[in-house]
Parts: C-alpha cells; sequence; structure tokens
C-alpha cells in the first residue's frame, strides 16, 4: 500500500504541476477561454489514453498462461523498476527548468493557427505519460505481490491520488512550509527504494527461473538478527528489497542500480 501510494502521489503531482503551469500561462493570455477548453480536452485524453493502457496491460494478462504467464510478469516487474529509474533521473534533470520549459511549448503551440489543439496536445501527452507510468508502476507492484494485495494497492493508489491534490492545493497557497525541491529530493530516495524492491523481485524470480546463476547464495544471512518473513524485517523487504539471506547475483545487480542511479545524478547536478 505504502509503496503505491508514494508512486500514484509523485506521478499525480508530476501531472497536477504541469496543468497548474499551463494554466497560469493561459491566465496570462488575452483570450484564454478557448486555451483552457484545449487545456481540459488534452487532460480528458490523457486520462482516457492511460486508461487504455491499463485496459491493454490486464488484457494481455490474461492471455498469459503458465510459463509465458510468469515471463510477462517478470518483464512487467524490471520495466517498472526502469521506468521509476528513468522517470527520476529525467525529473532530476528537468525539473527545475520545468516550468520555463512548458511555457516555450504553449507559446509554440500558441503562435500556430490551432492554437487550442496544440495547448490539448501538450497536456494529453503530459498527462498520459504520467499515467502510463503509474499504470505499468502498479502493475509491477501487483505483481511484485503475487497479484494477491488487490485492496491495499487500489487504497494506496487513492490515497497517493489524495495527497496529490492536497500538495498541489498547498503549492498553489503558497504554503511557506512546504519546499517543493526538497520534496521532490526526498520523493527520489524513496521511489529508487521502491525500484530496489521491484528489481529484487525480478532477480530472485530470475534466479528461481535458472535464467541467472546466484554465485553464492546466500552470500551472508542476517536472519537471526532481522528476519525479512515478518516485523520490521519484512516491512524492508516489502518496501525496500531487503533480503535476509541475499544471492551474490541480487547484491551486485542492487549495487549496480544504486551506483548508476548516483552517477548520473551527480553528473546532473555538475552540468545543472
Amino acid at each position: 500500500m505504502g509503496n503505491a501510494l508514494i508512486v500514484v502521489w509523485r506521478e499525480s503531482l508530476e501531472a497536477m504541476l504541469v496543468i497548474g503551469v499551463l494554466l497560469s500561462w493561459i491566465g496570462r493570455q488575452p483570450a484564454p477561454a478557448p486555451l483552457q477548453r484545449g487545456l481540459w480536452s488534452g487532460v480528458a485524453a490523457g486520462i482516457a489514453l492511460a486508461g487504455l493502457l491499463g485496459y491493454a496491460a490486464y488484457t494481455v494478462h490474461d492471455e498469459f498462461a503458465g510459463a509465458a504467464l510468469e515471463r510477462f510478469q517478470l518483464a512487467m516487474v524490471l520495466v517498472a523498476a526502469m521506468l521509476i529509474l528513468q522517470m527520476v533521473l529525467w525529473m532530476h534533470a528537468h525539473g527545475r527548468h520545468m516550468k520555463r520549459e512548458l511555457e516555450q511549448q504553449a507559446e509554440r503551440a500558441a503562435a500556430r493557427t490551432g492554437a487550442a489543439l496544440g495547448l490539448a496536445a501538450i497536456t494529453a501527452l503530459a498527462v498520459a505519460r504520467e499515467g502510463g507510468e503509474t499504470v505499468i508502476f502498479l502493475y509491477g507492484l501487483g505483481m511484485e505481490g503475487e497479484g494477491g494485495a488487490g485492496a491495499p494497492l487500489f487504497a494506496g493508489a487513492v490515497g497517493g491520488l489524495a495527497l496529490a491534490v492536497l500538495t498541489s492545493w498547498a503549492v498553489a497557497r503558497g504554503a511557506r512550509f512546504l519546499n517543493l525541491r526538497t520534496l521532490f529530493r526526498v520523493s527520489e530516495i524513496l521511489l529508487l527504494l521502491i525500484a530496489t524492491s521491484l528489481l529484487a523481485a525480478g532477480i530472485d524470480r530470475m534466479i528461481g527461473m535458472d535464467w541467472l546463476p546466484p554465485l553464492a547464495d546466500p552470500l551472508w544471512s542476517t536472519a537471526a538478527v532481522l528476519p525479512d518473513a515478518h516485523g520490521i524485517g519484512r516491512f524492508l523487504a516489502d518496501f525496500f528489497g531487503y533480503r535476509a539471506r541475499p544471492a551474490a547475483t541480487l547484491v551486485l545487480a542492487v549495487t549496480a542500480f544504486w551506483s548508476y542511479a548516483l552517477w548520473r545524478m551527480r553528473r546532473i547536478d555538475r552540468h545543472a
């Protein structure tokens, strides 16, 4: 539930910030009404596209069985992990310039004859991207939990959406206590930890399917101190990919994942 809440909160907040930036730009234009209609048409189209992606994913899921279904679920878990990494890196690089980039796109659209249509396209693509990523993330989280956590996953998604609305309202009200940059930095770490849990689930599956050698299994054991079957250890396992008896292959994969993520983020910061 917590993973779904964080993912949906972050994705929904990004989409709402995009809408807020564009609405602010529209409010400064001489004829805002047609542009507003274009924007909300784009929002509706983006939500519809994300919904179609979700329908397609679950339809495809129903078409598979046995080994084919297991491979499909594995692919979705790994794709979700890599998409979270890509999303974090993209926002780390573009988040500070997002307002200016969106306004420049809107101005280019307004310079054309179909300004409202251009604005609808910009909004639809932004909302569909965030919504499509959310669908894949939630699917991956569901597969990580072996499909048995539908109600908590749904509750987390609803809670994340509500939290995104509240955060957007606070931003719009100019809440002095809310530092959006700090909030995004904290959420980056949380999202990378969620991606680690997805990656760990995928690596475990590939080892179980004999697609990867474990190399050393276990590489170490902390089961006597912090078992991953219950209590705090179970919480860490579900949320962040903790394993009390990890295989060496898993440790190498997680180390490579974090090394790459931190290297890219430091590189982005140096060139900012």
